[in-house]
């Protein structure tokens, strides 16, 4: 009988062929693992988180937004957006600005350090995976995508956000 070990030279224990779901299993954490340790090495080396440097980013590419358009954007709460925002401006990458006509809505636009350390930083995803997958045909890019979205969709988890802090409970909304 196959294993996963047979075709993976890491640390995983022998799976056998058929179980799907602890291969799977397997596969996420391992990701999760260098989600992690990439989120630590941005933080250590530029200053700056995974969830900064996507807000930075959003807002380079969108433009000036308010915090609750950044937040369906880069798929956080609003409050932890309102918080990343707070550090963002502390190190000077963001302003705030209030509308001239409607003084309720504040916008948050990149700044030109901001503008600096977007070109500096190095991509969301690991080097190892985004120079990877640049060298992937086009088809295989979107057949990854779209097994990925395919995942979430089956964890039934389409309505959690991206944020970096874990809950617990049902993964289901209550209705």
């Amino acid at each position: 009988m196959e294993t996963l070990s047979e075709k993976n030279t890491g640390t995983s224990p022998e799976v056998p062929k058929g179980s799907y779901d602890l291969r799977i299993f397997q596969a996420l954490r391992r990701i999760i693992r260098a989600v992690d340790i990439h989120s630590h090495k941005l933080s250590t080396q530029h200053k700056i988180t995974g969830p900064q440097l996507t807000c930075l980013l959003t807002i380079k590419a969108e433009g000036p937004l308010t915090s609750a358009n950044l937040a369906k954007k880069v798929y956080l709460s609003p409050s932890t957006v309102v918080g990343i925002i707070d550090r963002l401006e502390e190190k000077k990458l963001v302003s705030r600005n209030r509308d001239s006509k409607d003084r309720r809505l504040v916008y948050i636009s990149i700044t030109p350090e901001g503008q600096k350390l977007v070109v500096a930083a190095p991509s969301l995803l690991q080097d190892t995976l985004s120079n990877a997958l640049a060298e992937l045909p086009e088809i295989e890019q979107v057949s990854i995508t779209l097994a990925m979205e395919k995942l979430v969709d089956l964890m039934e988890a389409g309505h959690i956000g991206a944020a970096p802090v874990l809950e617990t409970g049902s993964l289901t909304p209550e209705k």
